[in-house]
């Protein structure tokens, strides 16, 4: 894995107002992530399906406090190494301290290289890995196709590309409960967001995990898709293909 050299892009377009918002909030955002009602057994599940080369190097995009972190460690071993990306700087730390706190482990496999870097998700700081990973990092981002066809080309062909996102559900048992789902998602977006976009959050989130699915369906073979938790969990996992 090659780090690139050179300060993060210059925050605009509601990127310093996004920052400040999940960094106010990491430590909320932390217990979020790693204690909502099965998402570890989600995140658990992807790094299963993503099977990175045992002694690889996985990078996970859009990291956040760092939750997939051991699950992608135990998959590669003691041998491999994982880099988490994110741009923001009170999850990164948050992601820190836990990785100083637990021996850069916290349930990993014992021996494996774990760091986090602060980077932007659709210009990431290393050129080249085995795997590239991102969970419900999609509905984030202005162009999630073009960042996914730049995550295709980091890992290369024969490299491994996993998506888990969330969004509407299209499940007959889901479908209710998508009234609830569409507030959850207008109460936790940043301020400001709804102001710069015509449609709802909910809307433009569907629109943007679909597009990064898709794309990842378009550069990759073996594709394995799944959904879970009555259809709002998205999991995409393929191999990239020869050009």
């Amino acid at each position: 894995m090659t780090p690139r050299s050179g300060p993060p892009r210059r925050p605009d377009g509601g990127v310093a107002t996004t920052q400040a918002f999940y960094s106010r909030w990491a430590r909320l955002y932390d217990a979020i992530a790693r204690r909502s009602p099965g998402v570890q057994s989600l995140r658990e599940r992807a790094a299963e399906r993503l099977a990175p080369p045992e002694g690889g190097v996985v990078v996970d995009m859009g990291c956040g406090t760092g939750a997939n972190l051991p699950h992608l460690s135990t998959r590669v071993g003691p041998a491999g190494r994982v880099l988490g990306v994110d741009f923001t700087p009170g999850v990164l730390a948050v992601a820190r301290d836990r990785l100083r706190s637990r021996g850069a482990n916290d349930g990993a496999t014992p021996g494996t290289s774990t760091g986090v870097v602060r980077g932007d998700a659709t210009r990431p700081p290393v050129r080249d890995a085995d795997a590239v990973f991102a969970s419900f990092v999609s509905g984030m981002l202005g162009d999630p196709a073009a960042a996914v066809h730049h995550w295709a080309d980091v890992v290369g062909p024969g490299g491994r590309l996993g998506l888990l996102d969330l969004a509407r559900s299209t499940h007959p048992l889901g479908r209710p409960l998508n009234g609830l789902f569409r507030g959850v998602v207008r109460a936790t977006s940043p301020p400001g967001t709804r102001s710069r976009v015509s449609e709802s959050p909910a809307t433009l989130l569907d629109r943007r995990v679909v597009a990064a699915h898709r794309a990842l369906f378009d550069r990759c073979v073996d594709v394995e898709h799944e959904t879970h938790a009555l259809g709002y969990a998205r999991l995409s996992v393929g191999t990239v293909a020869e050009p």
